[in-house]
C-alpha cells in the first residue's frame, strides 16, 4: 500500500499536507502524534472513507478509488475503537458480518465460510459466549469479537484506528498479541494508529510521526523513540529506556518537567 502527496483541506483549514510512505506487505506501520496532528484523518483516507484534496493512494498498484465496495471490503479492513453495530446482534452474527464482501446478492457464501467463522471464534475465545448479545459484553469482549468481524473478512491489508483506547492495560496486550500473531502468520500488512508509544515501539515494525498535519519522522522505533524528537513533537520530554526483555524503546514520563525549565529561565 503506497500514499503520496496526501492532503486534507476541511474549508479553510488544514488538516494534512503532503504525507507520502509506502506499507510494505507483512509488516506493521505505526502511525503516532499528538492529538490533532492529522491522524485519524489519514487512517479514512488510506481506507477510502475520505477523499484527499491532493495526492494518491494506491494499492496494489490501484488507486483507491477504481476499487469497487465489495472488492475493497476484501483487500482492506479497518478496526476502531467502537466497532462494533447497534445492539440487537448476537457475537457469532456480528463475526459472520464479517463475511459481506464474499457473498452473492442472495448471502450465499463461500464453502468453508461457517468452518473458518468457527476456527476464529475457538481460536479468540469467543465459542462460550456465541449467542449473548453484543451490547451485553464487557469492552473486552467486544474488542474481541470486532477482531474477529475483520479476520472473518480476510483482508490483505488491516487498518487500526486506536483500538486499545479503551481498554485495560491486560487487554490491550492481549488484543496486539492476537493481532500481532494473525499478521504473521497471514503475512498480513498492518497500518496501526497508535496513541501508546510504548505499546506502538512493542508492536510495530516502523514509525510514522505527524505533527500539524506534517510527517516530520519515519523509522524504527529505535530510530525514533527519542527523548528529543518525544519532547519536540509532544511537547515533554521523556526518560527512554530499553525493554528488559525484548529491547523496545519505551518512555517514562517526568514530572515536574514544564517548572523546571520555567525556574531555570526566570
Amino acid at each position: 500500500m503506497r500514499t503520496e502527496g496526501a492532503a486534507k483541506r476541511f474549508g479553510s483549514g488544514v488538516a494534512l499536507q503532503g504525507i507520502s510512505f509506502t506499507a510494505r506487505r507483512g509488516e506493521c506501520l505505526g502511525i503516532l502524534g499528538p492529538n490533532g496532528s492529522g491522524k485519524s484523518t489519514l487512517l479514512r483516507i488510506v481506507s477510502g472513507v475520505e477523499t484527499p484534496s491532493a495526492g494518491t493512494v494506491e494499492i496494489e498498484g490501484r488507486p483507491i478509488a477504481a476499487y469497487g465496495r465489495k472488492e475493497l471490503a476484501r483487500k482492506l479492513a479497518v478496526l476502531q475503537q467502537d466497532a462494533l453495530p447497534p445492539v440487537g446482534f448476537t457475537v457469532r452474527e456480528v463475526v459472520e458480518m464479517g463475511r459481506y464482501p464474499y457473498q452473492s446478492w442472495l448471502g450465499d457464501d463461500e464453502p468453508g465460510a461457517a468452518e473458518l467463522v468457527d476456527a476464529i471464534m475457538e481460536r479468540l475465545g469467543l465459542q462460550p459466549i456465541a449467542d449473548r448479545a453484543v451490547d451485553k459484553l464487557s469492552g473486552g469482549e467486544k474488542q474481541r469479537v470486532a477482531l474477529a468481524k475483520v479476520m472473518a473478512q480476510q483482508p490483505q491489508l488491516l487498518l487500526l484506528d486506536e483500538p486499545t483506547t479503551f481498554l485495560d492495560i491486560g487487554h490491550q496486550v492481549q488484543m496486539m498479541d492476537y493481532i500481532k500473531s494473525w499478521q504473521r502468520e497471514a503475512g498480513l500488512t498492518v497500518v496501526a494508529v497508535l496513541h501508546d508509544i510504548n505499546l506502538a515501539a512493542q508492536y510495530c515494525d516502523r514509525l510514522l510521526v505527524l505533527r500539524q498535519g506534517k510527517a516530520v519522522a519515519e523509522g524504527t522505533p529505535e530510530q525514533l523513540v527519542r527523548s528529543e524528537l518525544i519532547a519536540d513533537v509532544y511537547g515533554t520530554e521523556p526518560i527512554v529506556l530499553a525493554h528488559p526483555v525484548n529491547g523496545a524503546p519505551q518512555i517514562l514520563l517526568r514530572t515536574g518537567v514544564n517548572e523546571q525549565q520555567e525556574r531555570a529561565k526566570g
